[in-house]
């Protein structure tokens, strides 16, 4: 069979494989902590973002299972990663319903500690991912865009912690729930349109 016929394959850096597992296992084993502290406090903001470390240890298998694709298999799950990407934008806007009809305060030190955890295991992420965020186009740029949009979305968390020192409200949960799931929609696009970009380039 001639090799024409095979669809594009670019080769997989072992060190890229080894990141995305990492970071794949950091973000599980955080979510579990994060999820029960959002329920126990009553926090949109964190249960958005607890949501978010499922969808990035989601979202980094999907790319362990498409590394060593073609290039075509690689862009259409490039978009499918672009669609879950939204998956935290639908739960914030339950959590958030539930916020405005029970608007309770969430502990602030607790909120804050929390988000403080949270960023240092993005913030690491992040890190880990820099150098791959041009690699393998639409798919590790996901993961980093997923990661440093974390890391602002949990200095947001920490500061509404603090706000809440002093204003004790639940409207800056609240805000800040709702910009991390603006986070998450702008990410989304911009992995959507990476990914369309290179179907096509498979295709010429």
């Amino acid at each position: 069979m001639d090799a024409s016929q095979h669809p594009a394959q670019t080769k997989v850096d072992p060190a890229l494989t080894r990141a995305v597992a990492i970071v794949a296992l950091a973000n599980l084993a955080f979510f579990g902590f994060e999820f029960a502290m959002a329920r126990r406090i009553g926090s949109v903001s964190l249960f958005a973002d607890s949501i978010d470390f499922l969808e990035d240890t989601a979202l980094n298998l999907l790319i362990l299972l498409a590394l060593r694709r073609s290039d075509r298999t690689r862009a259409r799950v490039g978009m499918f990663l672009a669609l879950v990407l939204l998956i935290p934008t639908i739960a914030t806007i339950w959590a958030a319903i539930e916020k405005l009809l029970h608007p309770v305060a969430p502990e602030p030190w607790l909120l804050s500690a929390t988000g403080f955890g949270a960023l240092i295991v993005n913030f690491g992420c992040a890190l880990i991912l820099t150098r791959f965020r041009h690699h393998q186009g639409s798919l590790t740029r996901a993961a980093f865009l997923s990661a440093r949009n974390d890391t602002f979305a949990n200095l947001a968390i920490i500061a509404a912690g603090i706000v809440t020192l002093y204003w004790f409200s639940g409207w800056p949960d609240f805000i800040v729930g709702v910009g991390i799931t603006w986070m998450n929609a702008t990410a989304a696009k911009a992995v959507w349109q990476a990914a369309r970009a290179e179907h096509a380039a498979t295709r010429t």
